[in-house]
């Protein structure tokens, strides 16, 4: 047990170093024109707008950068993840922002989204070590359930909560708890057998939704590489 939380510090470490560093990229501004350059999702600092998060953008090494409101763009990928602006969904509050960006962690029909609130910054995926749950009332779509956020927090009077989502588009996000967990998951998945039934027979929770993450793409790049 001991090994495989100092383990997940340093990923976590690894990932929070990571998001404070200019990465290749692009976005899509609000007329659809695609911009290439320089994006960090997890500057420090106010942004031009508030209440929405912000990235920061430059088109090359030694320009300036410039700072975008969520308001300013329709989505951006920086380095191989890919955000999308978003409102909270009715009946529910982030932290930080209530405009802001989800990562699209799957980009299924039924899409899965991640967010990470209440950090510095646009954006909030700035995770820290030290893992625990907070819950929250609520239901969303068709699945119900009871509304749960993981949370990373430091213990030092700061945190960082990481809630998934599901839905066909930012404009129709859910939340993904431990009530319609099976539910949800395996309707995503539905394409790879194998992944639905580590779901529906309890191998995969909330709690370990990463790991199914890499157990699914892991089989649908088999199954691609499948003459």
């Amino acid at each position: 047990m001991r090994s495989s939380l100092i383990i997940l510090f340093f990923m976590l470490m690894y990932v929070s170093a990571k998001s404070q560093k200019w990465q290749p990229g692009y976005f899509f501004d609000t007329k659809g024109n695609k911009v290439p350059g320089l994006i960090r999702t997890n500057p420090s600092g106010k942004g031009p707008i508030a209440n929405e998060g912000f990235i920061e953008y430059k088109d090359n090494e030694k320009a300036k950068e410039i700072k975008l409101s969520a308001s300013d763009i329709k989505y951006f990928v920086a380095g191989r993840d890919s955000f999308v602006v978003a409102h909270a969904p009715q009946n529910e509050s982030w932290a930080k922002h209530e405009f802001d960006f989800v990562k699209v962690e799957l980009d299924e029909p039924l899409k899965l989204y991640v967010y990470g609130g209440g950090s510095k910054g646009g954006g909030g995926f700035k995770i820290r070590p030290d893992v625990g749950f907070g819950i929250g009332g609520g239901s969303y779509g068709g699945y119900g359930g009871g509304g749960v956020g993981i949370s990373l927090g430091n213990g030092g009077g700061g945190s960082s909560r990481i809630t998934y989502y599901f839905g066909a588009t930012p404009a129709e996000l859910s939340q993904i708890t431990p009530q319609n967990f099976v539910d949800v998951m395996s309707d995503m998945m539905a394409d790879e057998p194998q992944a639905v039934e580590a779901i529906q027979t309890g191998k995969y929770r909330l709690d370990k939704m990463q790991a199914l993450i890499a157990y699914y793409r892991k089989l649908k790049s088999s199954t691609n590489t499948k003459p």
